[in-house]
């Protein structure tokens, strides 16, 4: 059974720090692109950070860059998003996300989520 377990979510000051994380289990964890997602009430659910399926190349959403480092390890099948100078803005519940697209012998998308942690920022 696919499983993506979020971790780590809390209530935080602005300026302090939270490290998320992500427990995967049922698939070929190293087969998928891991991406975190948050939804605020009333937003649309965006992409935070994704990380490919060897960890060789990262991307961010331009609010987060330089205080969001997203990180995977294959060999424990986690990845984890690390926030640091956090602001009321990032106040939402963050998902895990798993993607991966099989070609042979045809177009298949495999994608699955967490339940979600919530984040709350504010002093």
């Amino acid at each position: 059974q696919v499983q993506l377990v979020e971790s780590g979510g809390g209530l935080v000051q602005p300026g302090g720090s939270l490290r998320l994380s992500c427990a995967a289990s049922g698939f070929t964890f190293s087969s998928y692109v891991m991406s975190w997602y948050r939804q605020a009430p009333g937003k649309e659910r965006e992409m935070v950070a994704a990380i490919t399926n060897v960890g060789g190349s990262t991307n961010y959403t331009n609010s987060v860059k330089g205080r969001f480092t997203i990180s995977r390890d294959n060999a424990k099948n986690t990845v984890n998003l690390q926030m640091n100078s956090l602001k009321p803005e990032d106040t939402a519940v963050y998902y895990c996300n798993a993607v991966t697209v099989v070609t042979l012998p045809d177009w298949v998308r495999y994608d699955y989520w967490g339940q979600g942690t919530q984040v709350t920022v504010s002093s």
